[in-house]
């Protein structure tokens, strides 16, 4: 896939913000034609806190039967420190060279992060979606910002997350009675499409299956590598 480059990425934080400033008027949260999706992208990312080395992956889904097309992975350091809100500084460096190395383009991306659910609407899923210029979705584990009030017990309740007056995502319960994910828009997507994909793409489990099998090949590699660090 080609990327673009809109900025430098060895910054400081504090210039890191002005980059995120910037680029927030650039995303774009218009309807996608969800019919035309045929393939969804997972990414995700782990890292050792002994060595420093980070993994990023990413694992390509046939959708709607999210059949396994293909899946690549990287190791590399990490440059930028763990700053909440500013987690693509960390991650997306690694995350691109893993979507240049595909075979395919895939017609939707879904991040085990945040979209526009961020302090300045530039969460990494938004944040990938400019850089690839792609169709996006954040689904995260936890909140980073916004209040919302109680989701109901079953599958597909959900409750508006609220930041700033602003409707920024969905606190979304993808199975029955089971702690709810947080859904949030990108970039070139609803937040309506966005908590109706992540449903159809959530079977068994909590997490939709792009990013969870994504969340499994990065924690793979890294468990792998790890034993054959330890062996030499």
């Amino acid at each position: 896939m080609e990327t673009d480059r809109l900025h430098p990425w060895k910054v400081s934080a504090r210039e890191a913000i002005e980059i995120q400033k910037r680029l927030t008027h650039k995303i774009r949260i218009t309807p996608m034609d969800v019919r035309q999706v045929r393939s969804i992208a997972g990414t995700d990312t782990c890292m050792s806190r002994e060595t420093g080395m980070l993994w990023a992956g990413v694992v390509v889904l046939g959708y709607p039967l999210l059949d396994k097309i293909e899946e690549r992975w990287i190791a590399a350091k990490a440059d930028f420190p763990y700053i909440p809100g500013l987690l693509s500084f960390r991650e997306i460096p690694a995350l691109l060279k893993v979507f240049r190395s595909l075979r395919s383009r895939p017609d939707l991306i879904m991040c085990d992060g945040q979209g526009i659910a961020h302090p300045r609407r530039l969460g990494l899923a938004s944040h990938l979606g400019l850089l690839l210029d792609s169709a996006t979705i954040g689904c995260a584990k936890s909140r980073l910002v916004g209040e919302f009030s109680g989701v109901g017990p079953e599958r597909g309740d959900y409750s508006p997350l609220v930041y700033r007056g602003e409707i920024v995502g969905a606190v979304l319960r993808t199975r029955s009675r089971v702690k709810p994910t947080f859904v949030s828009p990108g970039h070139k997507i609803t937040l309506e499409e966005s908590i109706d994909i992540v449903l159809k793409c959530c079977t068994k489990y909590r997490l939709p299956e792009p990013t969870r099998q994504a969340h499994l090949l990065v924690n793979r590699v890294k468990r792998r590598k790890s034993i054959g660090l330890a062996r030499d």
